[in-house]
């Protein structure tokens, strides 16, 4: 864990970086989930109307609180979920430039799943303003920076 940040070689993250974490990170919460629901995957693969009813109703909310489980977990740990650290980004508090606290982090993640159930409209945001924030940088008062 990096507690101590050096304000002065702070720089923001690019709008890339962010969506290369973001892909790393929802390959992996994606695999988890197949893993864990992989028989009743399999058992519905022979129907797709079945297979898109299992997608809608049964694997979204599992999908959606693993999400928020893996992003508050690492970003309150370390500022970084597995995405991040692969392209070298980290999250920390938009207030004080240091570690990003539980809560921030939970907001962060209940905001970033919000943004991905409207059209990923608050992804979109971070290209409409200086600190490259998007609605869950905003939800949970953090920015990301490069590590």
């Amino acid at each position: 864990m990096q507690d101590n940040i050096d304000i002065s070689k702070l720089q923001l993250a690019s709008m890339r970086s962010r969506a290369f974490a973001f892909v790393i990170d929802d390959i992996i919460v994606s695999l988890l989930v197949m893993f864990a629901y992989w028989d009743v995957i399999v058992a519905a693969s022979n129907n797709s109307e079945e297979l898109i009813y299992l997608m809608q109703a049964t694997l979204v909310v599992p999908l959606m609180a693993l999400k928020v489980a893996y992003h508050t977990f690492f970003v309150w740990y370390d500022g970084q979920t597995i995405g991040k650290r692969i392209v070298k980004i980290r999250v920390i508090d938009g207030q004080n430039w240091g570690r990003a606290n539980f809560m921030q982090a939970l907001f962060r993640a209940f905001g970033r799943v919000v943004s991905e159930m409207f059209f990923y409209v608050g992804f979109f945001i971070g290209f409409f303003n200086d600190g490259r924030k998007t609605f869950h940088d905003f939800t949970g008062k953090t920015l990301v920076i490069n590590a």
